[in-house]
Parts: C-alpha cells; structure tokens; sequence
C-alpha cells in the first residue's frame, strides 16, 4: 500500500491525510528533503503559498505572526 502524501485540502489548508494545519511534520519532513540544499527556494515556495493560504483563509492577514510562523518559522535556517 503507497502512502498518500500530506497535502493542504483548500480553502482550508488542513492536511488531507492528518487534519493538522499545513504544512504538517510529514510535509515539512517532504519538503525538506525535496528542497535540501536549497533553502532559499523552499522559503520562497514557502512564502507564495503562505499569500494563497491568507487570500483562502478569511480574515487572515499574510503578515499576521501565526500564519508567517506556520509557513516560514520553521523552514528558517538555524
């Protein structure tokens, strides 16, 4: 049996696998390893689907610190 991948379900960009609010640990371990060595590329990656997820999410500003947390705090380097 093929794992599915843990993808954003929109508007609500919940994982369609887990539910938990994407990106997910699954689909940041994915992305990591999609985009290793190139870390400016995931951030601006990163960076447009976080303007997408604020047009889908009501209320939701793309400056607003949990959502810039959700999408690029995690993928900074350390």
């Amino acid at each position: 049996m093929r794992a599915r991948p843990h993808v954003a379900a929109r508007p609500s960009w919940r994982c369609r696998v887990c539910g938990a609010p994407w990106p997910c640990s699954p689909a940041r371990l994915r992305l990591l390893v999609e985009y290793r060595g190139n870390r400016p590329t995931l951030l601006i990656h990163l960076a447009l689907l976080l303007e997408e997820a604020a047009t889908d999410l009501p209320g939701t500003h793309p400056d607003a610190p949990d959502l810039t947390t959700r999408f690029l705090g995690w993928a900074r380097a350390r």
